[in-house]
């Protein structure tokens, strides 16, 4: 009977997470699937991001009221705010805007999932930072007589830096029909603020779903035909370790637990909720779950741990499982599996709405959040692939070539210097460095895969790629950079037999860097801490990753917790001597660039 009901009003605070966040919790969001498949044959079929995460209980709750929603009536809404400028919910724009007369936006910001100055302009969260995603209030005007194709679309935002008592405040004073809103025109890829530069669709795509799934090389129209996310292993400190010993240790442990595990779930009835019965001292994920029902064996293999890339500048061992580790994603066709071969790739960000943006060539498997945690994760672009037997082939496209040799035919005259794939591979490299390219793009970045112009000068492009390549590919060994180190022994830690206080603490302005209580390193050169890597430069990347940290998994924690910083010390000053002559070159040739005489130097082409 209440399905029969007309309804006029929606009101909704839905809850704002897409999945459990942790099988161990046995408490799984409830399936709707009626909703949906609704959501899908709408919102994500709409999209054109590559992974969509629109089944939030907001998107849900949002698909139900609009539907439900079939005469004159409103929604009125406080959700998470991620709708109005991430890429994954351009589908879901589109679709809103078709279905209803009128949206009003009042955007509380509030994400603390930024940082820097962006965080700062954010300002507090409304619900007093209990949560971490910013905040909006809107409002959706369905009518039955509407000869508007598309909504009228209004928008508004509370200043930057407010706190939460001045957001409040503020909504308090100056009710709905006084707030002074202006109106938006979504462009043709369905944004509707910070609309990205026209001429980027005029650039050569890096890659595109279209070229992925082309049966031919004809209907390929992009210049890497196959791309991937890092891998997926939804228990990071299980499966990675800076000791290979000590991944070993871990791996083992969660092996026999779940073997041990399935023996027991074996003599129960299929029909039986078996979940009671699990040991959680070890990670359970859905598909460890998933081969724990089929009954299948995991065994221990010493030949799937592999080098990998975790965070910038920071490799180590992985367990390489298909079972163990959530999702490979394409990764076995960038780096064979369980991933034992070398292959020089170009990772990008994915969705960094929050982020500053920033790539880095790899040639080894990379976590998913390599380049940008929490923010989407990192596309890989490879020089090669490979199939199940091993054999290599060309990943960038024939059409990407020929699309270069036709626009630089009159420059290359040269014939020691053949235009091939590997000299396309460092072009792009190079352009993606480029820093005025990238002010210039920096909201098309954001929102889609990288585009890359033609520059006058082609192969000064290359050279600069290959020797940015050469850096970021062989960081472990180049010229350590001769800074000033100076030791005082810790007499208190020396007397309690206890290794120095770790501090792994940088001082940009004085050039320093505090170890531990006993070591500093003077005299690095601000340069090297102008390299970029999102949040965070070069360096400190390595001094974030090589802190003691407590680790949050308790099994790891009181079993495992191994890691040492004063075993890795002297590697450590190593490495960031290293880095520094990295950042250092690196920022060279970006100035270099940036200097460039860039009259006339672009044209686009498709």
């Amino acid at each position: 009977r209440q399905n029969e009901r007309r309804i006029s009003v929606i009101i909704g605070n839905p809850p704002y997470n897409a999945n459990q966040m942790n099988e161990n919790d046995n408490n799984k969001n409830r399936e709707y699937k009626d909703v949906d498949t609704r959501i899908r044959a709408t919102y994500i079929a709409a999209s054109t991001a590559q992974k969509t995460k629109l089944y939030d209980m907001y998107a849900r709750f949002f698909r139900w009221a609009s539907d439900r929603l079939k005469v004159d009536g409103i929604i009125a809404f406080v959700s998470n705010n991620s709708f109005i400028d991430s890429r994954t919910f351009d589908g879901f724009r589109k679709l809103i805007a078709q279905e209803f007369s009128e949206i009003r936006i009042i955007n509380l910001k509030g994400n603390a999932r930024t940082s820097g100055k962006r965080r700062r302009q954010e300002g507090g969260n409304i619900f007093r930072d209990q949560i971490r995603v910013g905040i909006a209030i809107w409002f959706c005007v369905k009518r039955q007589e509407n000869d508007i194709k598309n909504a009228q679309i209004l928008y508004t935002e509370v200043k930057d830096y407010a706190t939460a008592d001045e957001k409040l405040a503020w909504i308090d004073c100056l009710p709905l029909d006084k707030q002074q809103f202006e109106y938006i025109r979504p462009d043709e890829k369905n944004n509707w603020l910070n609309q990205p530069t026209e001429d980027w669709d005029h650039l050569l795509p890096v890659a595109n779903k279209e070229t992925k799934a082309a049966k031919t090389a004809a209907s390929e129209r992009a210049i890497f035909k196959l791309y991937s996310l890092g891998v997926v292993t939804a228990r990071d400190e299980w499966m990675y370790d800076v000791n290979q010993q000590s991944l070993e240790n871990k791996v083992r442990f969660l092996i026999d637990v779940y073997n041990a595990d399935r023996f027991v779930l074996a003599a129960q009835s299929a029909k039986q909720d078996t979940s009671h019965l699990l040991n959680y001292q070890i990670k359970w994920t859905r598909a460890v779950k998933a081969a724990l029902g089929k009954n299948i064996s995991i065994d221990y293999n010493p030949a799937k741990i592999t080098v990998a890339n975790y965070r910038p500048f920071m490799r180590c061992f992985l367990y390489r499982d298909k079972l163990l580790n959530e999702m490979g994603n394409q990764t076995p066709r960038l780096f064979g599996y369980p991933c034992q071969f070398i292959n020089a790739s170009i990772t990008v960000m994915g969705d960094s709405t929050g982020k500053p943006y920033f790539t880095l060539a790899i040639d080894r498997i990379p976590d998913l959040n390599f380049v940008s945690p929490a923010s989407g994760g990192s596309q890989t672009f490879p020089l090669h692939v490979f199939n199940e037997s091993g054999d290599c082939s060309d990943n960038i496209t024939d059409w990407a070539l020929e699309q270069f040799t036709a626009h630089y035919q009159t420059e290359l005259t040269s014939p020691a210097r053949a235009l091939d794939k590997p000299a396309i591979f460092h072009y792009c490299y190079a352009v993606l460095h480029d820093p005025i390219y990238r002010d210039k793009y920096a909201l098309n970045l954001k929102r889609d895969f990288p585009r890359i112009p033609f520059y006058s000068e082609f192969w000064r492009w290359v050279d600069w790629g290959a020797a940015l390549l050469d850096l970021h590919l062989n960081y472990e060994q180049t010229t350590p950079f001769p800074f000033t180190r100076i030791d005082t022994p810790d007499d208190r830690a020396r007397a309690a037999g206890v290794n120095p206080k770790v501090l792994l603490r940088a001082d940009v302005n004085n050039g320093s860097i505090r170890i531990d209580s006993e070591t500093t390193l003077f005299d690095i050169p601000a340069t090297a801490w102008t390299y970029q890597l999102g949040n965070r430069c070069a360096i400190e990347w390595i001094l974030d990753q090589y802190k003691e940290k407590t680790p949050k998994d308790p099994t790891i924690r009181a079993r495992f917790n191994t890691y040492r910083f004063a075993d890795y010390k002297e590697s450590v000053i190593n490495l960031i001597a290293r880095v520094t002559t990295v950042s250092i070159e690196t920022m060279q040739i970006v100035n270099a660039m940036y200097k460039l005489n860039r009259t006339s130097t672009e044209s686009y082409t498709l």
